[in-house]
């Protein structure tokens, strides 16, 4: 059972991340972008918490720490700067979403 719950979390943090990266894109200003950042800093941190109790859980950790600092970095930075940093934030979401997908697989993994 907790397998499934595992899987369950990790398809949930992959909907999520990919729902915020939807509403950064849509967002018209800077608040907006940066409550979507602190949205995202705040449910990762208790992730990353159950994730260094867990011994499997450092890739995922890993790419989590990772998608978010490029993510929540790019944006802040476009919300407070007004400058692009290209493809960063993307990268770093698509890092993020990685991260919950290998959750899922990894709870099925022996």
């Amino acid at each position: 059972m907790q397998r499934f719950w595992f899987s369950a979390a990790g398809l949930c943090g992959a909907l999520a991340v990919g729902l915020a990266a939807i509403a950064a894109h849509v967002a018209l200003d800077s608040r907006a972008m940066v409550q979507n950042v602190a949205m995202l800093l705040g449910w990762h941190a208790p992730a990353l918490i159950g994730l260094a109790l867990w011994q499997r859980g450092a890739w995922v950790a890993g790419l989590l720490l990772g998608g978010l600092t490029l993510f929540s970095g790019a944006v802040l930075i476009r919300a407070f700067l007004g400058v692009s940093l290209g493809p960063v934030a993307p990268i770093g979401g698509m890092a993020m979403i990685g991260g919950w997908l290998l959750l899922a697989v990894l709870a099925w993994r022996r």
